[in-house]
């Protein structure tokens, strides 16, 4: 079984940052694609960034130049740098595995973790 495990998130002046990490586990034997997504009331969950297995990252074009996705492969961990944030960022962060090769040789899709809250204060 895999979990994938937020943490980093809390409360912060807009213009403040904050680090996300999201460590996945389990039964992993690599991941493929990973990413950030996040969901604010109302509203429906969106792409953030995301970062293949060998580094190519998006993102979304209201957190280009401020967010930065990256990842450890070793670690099974991805993380994101959000910087310059503002009260618009407050949300849900949901990250998400895309595909995991297990260590049995099972390929398993959409994994999600659950979730951590970002509050921006203005």
């Amino acid at each position: 079984q895999v979990q994938l495990v937020e943490s980093g998130g809390g409360l912060v002046q807009a213009g403040g940052s904050l680090r996300l990490s999201c460590a996945a586990s389990g039964s992993i034997f690599s991941i493929n694609g990973m990413g950030w997504y996040r969901q604010a009331p109302g509203k429906q969950r969106e792409l953030v960034a995301g970062i293949t297995r060998g580094g190519n990252t998006k993102y979304t074009d209201s957190v280009k130049g401020r967010f930065t996705i990256s990842r450890d492969n070793a670690k099974n961990t991805v993380y994101l740098q959000m910087n310059s944030l503002k009260p618009e960022d407050t949300a849900v962060y949901y990250c998400k595995a895309d595909s995991i090769l297990t260590v049995a040789g099972t390929v398993e899709y959409d994994y999600w973790g659950q979730g951590t809250q970002v509050t921006v204060s203005s």
